[in-house]
């Protein structure tokens, strides 16, 4: 697979005609409520927002949410969203890890929707959430369980073909969250690009920082 950055500035325009995706957005919202009360007066951070599909539908449950990208055309289309529906309680950050941006930090609730097979390092990462994280908050990461990198049509920019659970749930606790758990969020079915359809899940996992 290439681990080239993929090019999301010139795909975020159309990023959202695709079906599946704003579905797919749908479902893990609603497994992230199910894992974690939502509150009036949660500060929540999005990262990886993309054109904000998640972003938008945790934003009325919560006092704000932030969406982190770095890609300044998705969040260009989240900009514009924000404006559209005249929202108050979000923003968005342009900040990009591998050029040595700096997590925000002192949230209740950080969450992540399809980002995390971009990342090379995930323990790095989930340091960084940690620290980012409130006491008592918590992050919830939404991705593919073991796809054989087929789930994409384009593997570019892809470093981790899905995740096995149990490896991520010890990752979780390595970087000191507590209470790590999972659940199915969404079921994806679509041809590959061998031309066979092929059913994909998709779980989203939650840790606790005391």
């Amino acid at each position: 697979m290439s681990t080239e950055r993929r090019d999301f500035d010139s795909e975020a325009p159309a990023w959202d005609e695709q079906p599946a995706r704003v579905q797919l957005a749908k479902d893990v919202a609603s497994a992230i409520t199910r894992q974690v009360t939502l509150r009036a007066d949660m500060e929540v951070l999005d990262f990886g927002c993309g054109t904000g599909l998640l972003t938008l539908r945790l934003a009325p449950l919560v006092k704000s949410i932030t969406g982190v990208d770095s890609s300044r055309g998705m969040l260009n289309v989240l900009g514009a969203k924000i404006a559209r529906q005249n929202l108050t309680n979000v923003k968005t950050l342009l900040l990009d890890l591998e050029a040595g941006d700096v997590l925000p930090d002192e949230y209740d609730l950080i969450v992540s929707n399809m980002t995390l097979h971009h990342i090379q390092c995930i323990g790095p990462l989930l340091d960084r959430f940690y620290k980012a994280i409130s006491s008592g908050g918590y992050l919830c990461l939404a991705d593919l369980d073991p796809d054989d990198g087929l789930f994409h049509d384009d593997n570019q920019g892809i470093f981790h073909s899905g995740f096995e659970r149990a490896a991520l749930r010890q990752a979780f606790a390595d970087a000191g969250f507590e209470d790590v758990q999972d659940t199915t969020a969404a079921v994806v079915t679509k041809p590959t690009r061998l031309g066979k359809l092929r059913r994909f899940t998709i779980f989203s996992m939650t840790g606790l920082r005391r």
